[in-house]
């Protein structure tokens, strides 16, 4: 059975992490676990498209997760995803505190298992599904509903045509396209412009995307298509 979401599991005691960890898994989905802020981080760069909902212990090394959540909460992707902090730390200050950072839910431990499934399945329900619209690769995320482009938490401001041209190249990772095909995409019927066009508009996208531009690849004699090593398809 394929997992029905991901959730991001920080917590810094190893050994509930995995029981917490083992048993989601058990119930179909699928965890990515840090023990500390930093790896939490480093999931959230890597993961970001695919993380439907995070648990936060409050009190781990680093980067802490009240730190998290309002990294969360600043993120273009994961800006809406569910937040639970997990705590051993009873008080209705911390309580109070964490959901005025934008975290939805709060259980103290210890808790049993059954119960945070509990809370994630509550919390997973009342998620918008639209979500999941979005493409990330590299540092890139587009949005395909609001047909916006993010370079990590920054909106890249581009014409149509230039959002047009990095949905094509995002929905097909796999495939190179040729100027033509690339033209017939982007141009208005009966309307007729030289094939070089596309390299002014590959051109621009790169300058405005700066570092993450390499993720546009040119394909010597072929076209352009999206870097696979950078995109990993």
């Amino acid at each position: 059975m394929r997992p029905k979401h991901t959730i991001l599991l920080v917590e810094d005691e190893k050994e509930p992490a995995e029981m917490l960890s083992n048993f989601l898994e058990m119930n179909d989905y699928r965890v990515l676990v840090a023990n500390e802020g930093n790896r939490a981080q480093e999931l959230i760069d890597e993961e970001a498209g695919a993380i439907h909902l995070a648990i936060l212990d409050i009190m781990v090394p680093n980067i802490d997760g009240k730190e998290l959540c309002k990294r969360i909460r600043r993120h273009p992707v994961l800006n809406d995803i569910p937040v639970i902090f997990l705590t051993a730390r009873d008080q209705e200050q911390d309580e109070i505190e964490g959901l005025e950072l934008g975290a939805d839910d709060y259980i103290s431990k210890p808790a049993s298992l059954d119960l945070v499934k509990t809370h994630v399945e509550t919390l997973l329900r009342r998620q918008n599904p639209q979500n999941a619209n979005w493409l990330q690769y590299g540092d890139a995320y587009l949005d395909t509903d609001g047909k916006e482009l993010y370079i990590n938490d920054k909106k890249v401001e581009l014409t149509s045509t230039e959002y047009s041209l990095i949905e094509l190249l995002f929905k097909s990772p796999k495939q190179v396209f040729s100027r033509q095909q690339i033209l017939e995409h982007i141009t208005e019927e009966g309307r007729f412009v030289f094939d070089r066009t596309v390299d002014v508009h590959i051109k621009n996208l790169r300058l405005k995307m700066g570092d993450a531009g390499e993720i546009i690849k040119t394909y010597r004699g072929i076209g352009y298509g999206v870097n696979r090593e950078i995109a990993k398809v």
